[in-house]
């Protein structure tokens, strides 16, 4: 128990360091903003999303629900730490600061995380269909 409270103590603490940080910042509320957007594309839009896709894939008998949901939550947290590369306003002063293409990258991503899962998904259930058909 007692690891617990200094975990718990740990924890306030660097989040009390966070916020003294936080005060020093000449705009803090553009940090607050960005937070807050965080928890809402979370709450509003990934997560319900995740949830929707498990719902379908129980409603449509597959047993498979975790590898939907798990690309989901793989790809909506990859396009949530891409978005500030993403949003930027045209080029950059110094082409070393952002030097990747994001957006193609990002794309690429989404593409590998769609093709993997469908090719997973499609596996298993052809493997199910198969077993079953054998089964007669």
């Amino acid at each position: 128990m007692g690891f617990r409270y200094v975990c718990g103590g740990l924890g306030v603490a660097l989040m009390a360091f966070g916020g003294f940080l936080l005060v020093q910042q000449p705009e803090p509320w553009r940090i607050v903003l960005w937070l807050a957007g965080g928890v809402l594309v979370h709450d509003g839009l990934i997560a319900p999303l995740v949830v929707a896709v498990g719902a379908l894939c129980a409603a449509a008998g597959l047993r498979l629900r975790g590898v939907p949901r798990a690309a989901l939550i793989v790809a909506g947290s990859l396009t949530v730490i891409a978005l500030p590369p993403l949003l930027r306003p045209g080029g950059v002063a110094n082409a070393s600061v952002l030097p990747l293409d994001y957006p193609r990258n990002w794309l690429l991503a989404m593409v590998a995380i769609a093709a993997f899962t469908t090719g997973h998904v499609g596996a298993c259930v052809w493997a199910r269909r198969r077993q079953a058909a054998a089964r007669r």
